[in-house]
Formats: C-alpha cells, structure tokens, sequence
C-alpha cells in the first residue's frame, strides 16, 4: 500500500511530493502562452463585466496568474499550502507577499464575497471526496461575483493513481456537484480544453456566477 494512505494528503503537498510537484511545473514561455490561450476563451463570456479581482486556490508557482497578467489588470491572491510554490510566487512578483495565502480550499484566510473570481484549476481534484463539499463551501463563500473549476472530468466518482500514490486524485462532475451543493449560481459557460489542440491536459471547465 502507498505511504499517501498513511498520512494526510495535506501533509503529502506540504512535503518533498509536493516540492516534486513544484519543480515539474516551471512558469517558462510555453506553458504561460498555452495558460493564456485557455484564459481568453474561458473569459471570453466576462467581457461585459470583467472581474476586478481573482483568487487562485492552489495556485503553485503561479502560471495561471501570469497568464492573466498579460490579458487583464486584477488584484490577485494565491492561497498555497505549499512552502517553496510560495516563496517562488513572492520571489517572482508574481503575487504581493501579504496576497499570498498559506492556507488550503477548505480553509481560506478571507472575508465573505471579498474576491471577484474564485478558481481552481487541476486542484479539486487532489482533494478527498470526504473533504470536497467544505472546499466547495469555502470557495463560494469567498466569492462574490464568479466562481469556475477546470478539472479532469468523470460522469462517475471515481479515483486513479497519482505517479505511483494512492488517495491523491479524484475524477467527478464538478460541476454538477457545486450545482447540488449550491442552488444560487447559475452557469455562465463550459467547455473542453483537448490535449492533442492545446498542449494542456485534457480539462473540462464550469463557470459559474453568483446573484
């Protein structure tokens, strides 16, 4: 059995797979220039009413934030468990440090409806099912105007093996779930990002607004 099943899938992002994951996931030209290929077709529905201000839960090093750097001009924060995405984050200017939260999706350091847009992506799916709904909550709690997922989809619950661990990923309909949990947002839009077309993983994502 994975040493991930006998510790808290916290701690396993606190520590040295977390710092791995770090490390893979380096903000270079290329995979900023796919981020904002995807970010001017998932915003594309908010021009109208762009957000003026954005939360990334689990924002790592930052390359969806750099992304949106280069489309529109947001007050960003970060909140990040992990310690050296952070530090890189703050080395980088990607975020200013007092942005930069050390905190997880079930557990954000700020007010109610304080943020324009709330998002994850390729986050949800590394929290447990038993742990989902209080992310979730937390997530719409913090938002005031939006709040979009782009994660890896399944029509059923189901979980896959994360480079070798076990209880690290977790495939579902995130959108259907947060529609359950939350009968106030009314979907914006959703779509597909295909691998072979956009060099990203194969993403589905929900956009959703508050009343």
């Amino acid at each position: 059995m994975s040493a991930a099943r006998h510790r808290p899938a916290l701690e396993t992002w606190k520590g040295d797979f977390g710092n791995a994951y770090t490390g893979r996931n380096a903000a270079d030209e290329a995979s900023i220039e796919r981020r904002v290929r995807m970010w001017r077709r998932v915003l594309r529905p908010l021009e109208a009413a762009p957000p003026a201000s954005c939360l990334e839960v689990g924002a790592n090093v930052g390359i969806n934030l750099r992304a949106l750097k280069t489309l529109h001009a947001l007050d960003m924060y970060a909140l990040e468990p992990n310690a050296k995405a952070r530090d890189i984050l703050v080395r980088d200017r990607v975020v200013p440090r007092n942005r930069v939260l050390d905190g997880t999706a079930d557990r954000i350091d700020l007010a109610d409806e304080s943020v324009d847009l709330v998002f994850t992506s390729g986050v949800l799916i590394h929290v447990p099912p038993g742990q989902l709904a209080a992310a979730c909550g937390e997530m719409h709690r913090v938002a005031r105007r939006y709040l979009l997922m782009i994660e890896y989809f399944a029509s059923e619950p189901e979980e896959k093996t994360y480079r070798g661990e076990e209880g690290l990923l977790f495939k579902c309909d995130f959108g259907a779930f947060c529609l359950d949990l939350f009968p106030d947002l009314s979907p914006v839009d959703y779509g597909f990002f295909w691998k072979p077309a956009t060099g990203l993983d194969n993403l589905t994502w929900w956009l959703f607004a508050k009343p």
